[in-house]
């Protein structure tokens, strides 16, 4: 498999991105679906906490390194595992994970992934284990990565014969893979090849798998590098899905879905994903990837929002308890310019029912631990509280306040000021549906607000502020 250049796809896709937007583009059922499996129980996790290695590859790609020169040393995941177990684990950060870059190597005879590099994953899993952290891996159930010749245990298929033969229709006959090497959902043995894939990585210890690329797949389209693929359809990619759910369910293993077009509102990877992508890459983070990038407007195919604030607001309809995670990507502290601005990055996801994915280094976080490690604000991932905007359409100020209630009834309010401008809001509970006098605290200053009805804030620019509410 080839490793393409992620820099180059994002440049080319921000350049795109100010082309033919729609602001709303919740269009009618344009698919219909096969008759797919139904998958009980998959929307039962809490969204996690964990540290990835996205910006270590990131930087290095940005510096030039090319993809095959890429490394991580065993010494080098000692003190990074040894940083997230002391700093980030006591704090709920249970996991690390891998992401692309790295050449991810099938060395023995599975044909499944087995190193990241030169360290073997059954090293890293060993690693993780030691100090009682997760490993997750980004992969995806649908990349090929040995040999054509090896054979899927239990059956008569090899991995070469998963893969398109010009039988099989496509959306682009003209366009050839040059990416990936797909497995075809509709492919006899390719079910039982992805049953191998979760299989493969029950048996290492692996609970967690980032599955990325997957408009590729669907479509062969990408909004800013246009055609990339055959694409093979709707229907495949649904049943991929389907197959990838049930296995993954089977092995007790947490699927992230990530680079998803979401046609049909998301009807596909709201019914067969643990979590979603909801927003375009992080890259080199900061304020515009939270809150500034193409402001205010959405599009038809990934990426759907161009920034956070936007990709959490516009797909708020589908999250829920017992829904699929959204997924606003990585968060890089040490780019934001302010103490506002790092609370204001925490909370959103929190607020939203998202993940917090640290991807700050040791060497690159400096003092900015603090804001991962709100022990006041965690407690909403910890009792997987999702909230809602008072308005999910993208130009509508409202929808920079939140709102929500945990399951021991309290209510969670937060303020957030996306301009470059201060910004106060006056709001009487009952304007937000509660009613009655409230205990007010603040959970970024921890400190009591006494008993009220209405709730005046004033923020700073890219400000918020985020109160529990309890009788």
């Amino acid at each position: 498999m080839k490793q393409m250049n992620i820099l180059t796809a994002i440049a080319t896709s921000l350049l795109f991105a100010s082309c033919n937007d729609t602001i709303e583009m919740r269009y009618p059922p344009k698919y219909e679906l096969p008759d797919l499996p139904v998958v009980e129980g998959i929307h039962k996790y809490k969204a996690p906490l964990y540290w990835s290695v996205y910006e270590y590859c990131y930087e290095l790609e940005k510096a030039g390194v090319p993809s095959s020169e890429m490394d991580i040393t065993s010494q080098e995941w000692d003190n990074i595992i040894n940083w997230v177990s002391e700093e980030l684990q006591p704090y709920g950060y249970d996991m690390i994970c891998t992401d692309g870059f790295i050449p991810m190597l099938a060395n023995d005879a599975s044909g499944y992934m087995t190193h990241y590099g030169s360290v073997s994953l059954e090293e890293l899993v060993a690693k993780c284990h030691s100090k009682g952290i997760k490993l997750g891996v980004y992969d995806n159930p649908l990349w090929i990565h040995g040999s054509s010749n090896t054979q899927i245990p239990g059956t008569n298929y090899t991995f070469g014969s998963l893969t398109y033969n010009g039988s099989q229709s496509v959306n682009n006959p003209n366009a050839e893979d040059t990416w990936f090497t797909w497995a075809v959902a509709e492919n006899p043995g390719t079910k039982e090849y992805i049953d191998g894939f979760f299989k493969h990585y029950y048996d290492l210890g692996v609970e967690f798998i980032r599955m990325d690329f997957l408009s590729w797949y669907e479509d062969g389209k990408d909004r800013g590098m246009g055609t990339v693929g055959r694409g093979y359809g709707h229907e495949s990619y649904a049943r991929a899905l389907a197959y990838i759910a049930e296995s993954a369910n089977k092995y007790g293993i947490f699927t992230s879905l990530v680079m998803p077009h979401m046609f049909n509102d998301a009807e596909v990877e709201s019914t067969y994903g643990n979590m979603v992508r909801i927003v375009a890459d992080t890259a080199d983070g900061g304020w515009w990837h939270c809150s500034r990038a193409e402001q205010g407007k959405s599009y038809p195919s990934w990426p759907n929002c161009m920034n956070m604030f936007d990709g959490f607001t516009y797909w708020s309809h589908i999250t829920g308890p017992d829904k699929v995670i959204p997924d606003g990507d990585f968060i890089r502290l040490n780019k934001f310019s302010s103490e506002a601005e790092c609370q204001t990055v925490i909370s959103l996801q929190l607020m939203a029912g998202g993940p917090l994915a640290a991807a700050d280094q040791y060497n690159t976080i400096g003092d900015r631990t603090k804001y991962y490690t709100n022990t006041e604000i965690l407690e909403l991932n910890k009792d997987r509280f999702v909230g809602k905007p008072l308005s999910d359409k993208l130009g509508d100020p409202e929808n920079q306040v939140w709102y929500g209630q945990l399951s021991n009834g309290d209510y969670v309010i937060g303020f957030f000021n996306r301009s470059d401008d201060n910004k106060s809001y006056s709001y009487n509970l009952t304007e937000l549906g509660i009613e009655g006098a409230y205990n007010v605290r603040d959970l970024w200053a921890h400190t009591d607000e006494g008993v009220a009805t209405t709730l005046n804030v004033s923020l700073s620019p890219h400000g918020c502020k985020i109160l529990r509410l309890s009788e």
